[in-house]
């Protein structure tokens, strides 16, 4: 019996583990086809859940998912979205950009889901063409037809679009977490009705301010999620103006939890200052409703730019 050189059948070992791991099923790359959406082409769907994996609308900021699209196939690559702006559908190409990941209306989207009662779909984000691995891609989208809605479950979208009990219940715990620390803002969370003020003097004015930019990013969350308020004080002891972000407890109650740089020898006199500004003028001088989610009260952070006017007469 001939002996084979042992390089030579280690050699013969390594190409025969090469060709079967080449060949073998499990490296094999799945192709991908578009998908056809023929058979819900002309359909109209009403966007009814838009939730977290968990099953829950809310999440631990106070940030609520909101059902809103209206959607409808032209055809196999033209999508119709209902615009709120315009008060009009308009259509927008459907881009199949890889697997099951589709792009239409500038968002990206996984399509779960298709047939001609509901469509599932997952939103995505993406950063660096790579989809992000965290809650921003951790939405599901959930459209039933019109037809579905009407004839089959008899009732309407908006009753579908309403929070569900597993959020109202989640709400709950979160506020009764809040309320029990009424001074912690790691407990503290967005309310989905903000802080609101009322003056109760002539001295003072208080406007919202909204934060929304489309151009970069801000989406008309950020208005509840990071709520800021500009104060006017006429007759102060003092001018003045700070910028500075206050915990309101459920009750209305206000605790100063941060304010701009300042010198190290300066941040107490300046954290005195502000207390004071905050007990004495805006407690005493307006009506303080806290942040309410689900109509429950409980503590969240706003964000205040106070300017107090010294009159001179």
């Amino acid at each position: 019996m001939t002996k084979i050189p042992r390089f030579k059948l280690l050699f013969s070992l390594i190409l025969l583990t090469t060709s079967y791991a080449c060949n073998s099923p499990k490296e094999e790359k799945k192709v991908v086809k578009k998908l056809s959406f023929d058979s819900i082409i002309g359909i109209r769907y009403q966007e009814v859940k838009r939730r977290f994996s968990n099953g829950l609308s809310f999440n631990e900021m106070g940030f609520q998912q909101e059902p809103s699209w209206i959607i409808q196939f032209k055809s196999n690559d033209t999508v119709m979205a209902y615009s709120p702006q315009k008060k009009k559908m308009q259509p927008f190409f459907l881009m199949f950009d890889h697997g099951d990941v589709y792009n239409f209306a500038n968002e990206y989207f996984r399509i779960k889901k298709v047939n001609k009662d509901s469509l599932v779909f997952q939103r995505l984000h993406l950063q660096k063409k790579e989809i992000s691995k965290d809650i921003r891609s951790d939405v599901n989208i959930t459209y039933y037809s019109d037809n579905y809605i009407k004839n089959v479950l008899k009732t309407t979208a908006e009753e579908l679009q309403k929070p569900s009990k597993a959020d109202t219940l989640y709400v709950q715990w979160l506020s009764a977490k809040s309320n029990r620390n009424p001074k912690n803002l790691d407990s503290a969370f967005a309310g989905r009705q903000p802080v609101e003020f009322t003056p109760v003097s002539k001295l003072i004015k208080v406007k919202k301010i909204t934060t929304v930019d489309p151009f970069m990013g801000r989406t008309q969350s950020y208005d509840y999620l990071f709520p800021e308020y500009r104060i006017d004080i006429d007759k102060a002891y003092k001018d003045f103006a700070y910028a500075f972000n206050v915990l309101v407890n459920a009750n209305g109650k206000m605790y100063l939890t941060s304010f701009g740089n300042v010198l190290p020898e300066h941040k107490e006199a300046r954290k005195k200052s502000l207390e004071a500004i905050i007990n004495v003028y805006l407690q005493n001088l307006l009506r303080v409703t806290p942040g309410k989610t689900l109509g429950i009260p409980h503590s969240s952070e706003i964000k205040l730019v106070v300017q107090g006017k010294k009159d001179n007469k």
